[in-house]
């Protein structure tokens, strides 16, 4: 058990109209956040270890915001990943116009669905898409535990495999996020970071919270420097190595 407990509080970028000049700007903040946590190099590490039997040509990012994060692996997994037809899922329309322009010229088809993540989760699966990879950056710890549950439950039933990457809820990670506005965000990324953390994940808690479906899954959970903790889901079908040895 970590020696911070977890508490998911309200953050303030939640709660603010998406057209608030505080929220934009906050928006803008979350690019360098992600560069000063290594969000790309996690996400391309955490891609090379599903060891994937086959690229994925069908992809979800749970919680997208402004869809520029995935727009950057998209780039960097050229030109293995080629046609995927990418869903951009998030309660706010925020995907601007040039990103989903920069999706086009590498020929990726885009569709950007405003939508509860819950509600997307507790939809009868008949009704919704499967997907090969899901992905979700900085949005589980949103959650507690019983709709983290629910969550997870319906994104194991609608992908072949799944990347986590959240705050890591630690000493170190907590300093970090009072040293945020060294990044030169505003007063809304500062305290969200500060909230991200304490709602953030460590040991295998992301884990405990997977549906239990004995031999379906392999998964793998592990802290990713700097302030990053990391959980990762792949069906034994779709994964490489279970095709070729049979482990």
């Amino acid at each position: 058990m970590s020696a911070m407990y977890r508490r998911v509080c309200p953050e303030l970028l939640d709660e603010l109209d998406p057209d608030d000049p505080r929220a934009q700007r906050s928006r803008r903040d979350l690019k360098r956040v992600h560069r000063a946590m290594g969000s790309l190099t996690i996400l391309r590490q955490s891609v090379s270890q599903l060891r994937l039997a086959a690229p994925p040509m069908s992809i979800m990012e749970l919680g997208a915001g402004d869809g520029t994060l995935l727009l950057r692996l998209a780039g960097a997994m050229r030109p293995q990943w080629k046609g995927v037809a990418l869903t951009l899922l998030d309660r706010h329309r925020v995907v601007g116009l040039k990103t989903l322009e920069a999706y086009r010229r590498i020929s990726w088809n885009v569709n950007v669905v405003c939508e509860d993540a819950l509600r997307w989760a507790t939809q009868p699966v008949t009704m919704t898409k499967r997907y090969d990879l899901c992905i979700a950056s900085l949005f589980l710890h949103h959650f507690e535990e019983p709709d983290l549950r629910m969550l997870l439950a319906g994104v194991a039933a609608r992908t072949e495999a799944f990347i986590a990457s959240e705050p890591r809820r630690d000493q170190f990670a907590k300093l970090g996020s009072h040293l945020v506005g060294l990044l030169g965000t505003n007063a809304v990324t500062r305290e969200d970071a500060k909230k991200s953390v304490a709602a953030g994940f460590g040991e295998d808690e992301i884990s405990s919270a997977w549906p239990k479906e004995g031999g379906t899954w392999w998964t793998r959970e592990f802290s990713a420097l700097p302030f990053s903790h990391c959980f990762l889901a792949v069906r034994h079908r779709a994964r490489a190595a279970y095709a070729q040895h049979g482990c």
